[in-house]
């Protein structure tokens, strides 16, 4: 943060250690902007960012991260984000993203930028969507069945269509795919 002290007309009101300790700070302070990362230790930076948006408004929060799949861009963009940049981001790039979302404008790291537009919405039925982040998470059919209150055989049903939807290989690959775009 000493890199934003630095530049002139832009001044660093607080600093947390963890994302629950965020809002607070943001409800104390005001800030025009609030500076995220998505891996925070007790609160993730897209919650945190939906909440400031719900509860201090005029705060607009900047995504920071090495998180550099599109899917988490988008996702960032539906919980209210006003900027994403990667960590490897020039610190000037960062001061300028800094002001252009302070001024109401989005920032994106530019390799993103190209990318997102590319996105399709999601293949996959609310269901199908289901099923494969609980495979994501390391659940087999059975276990889906069970949470789900399916049979298996339709839980292996719904997993190969999602696999070919995707133009997947393989389950992992669908969920590879899925998990990338931001669809699971």
């Amino acid at each position: 943060m000493a890199l934003l002290d630095r530049a002139f007309d832009i001044d660093v009101v607080a600093q947390v250690g963890t994302g629950d300790a965020v809002l607070p700070a943001a409800q104390t302070y005001r800030p025009d902007v609030a500076l995220l990362d998505i891996s925070m230790p007790c609160a993730d930076g897209l919650t945190v960012a939906l909440e400031l948006r719900k509860q201090v408004p005029r705060c607009r929060p900047l995504i920071l991260t090495a998180l550099d799949q599109p899917g988490y861009l988008r996702r960032a963009r539906t919980y209210g984000v006003s900027g994403y940049l990667l960590k490897s981001t020039s610190p000037e790039t960062l001061i300028g993203a800094v002001r252009k979302v302070a001024a109401g404008g989005f920032a994106v790291h530019p390799g993103l930028a190209e990318e997102v537009p590319m996105l399709e919405e999601s293949p996959l039925t609310r269901r199908e969507t289901e099923i494969l982040g609980l495979a994501k998470n390391g659940a087999d059919a059975f276990d889906i069945a069970v949470a789900l209150s399916l049979s298996v055989r339709t839980v292996r049903n719904r997993l190969s269509g999602s696999v070919g939807k995707l133009g997947a290989r393989t389950l992992l690959d669908a969920v590879r795919i899925a998990d990338r775009n931001g669809w699971i």
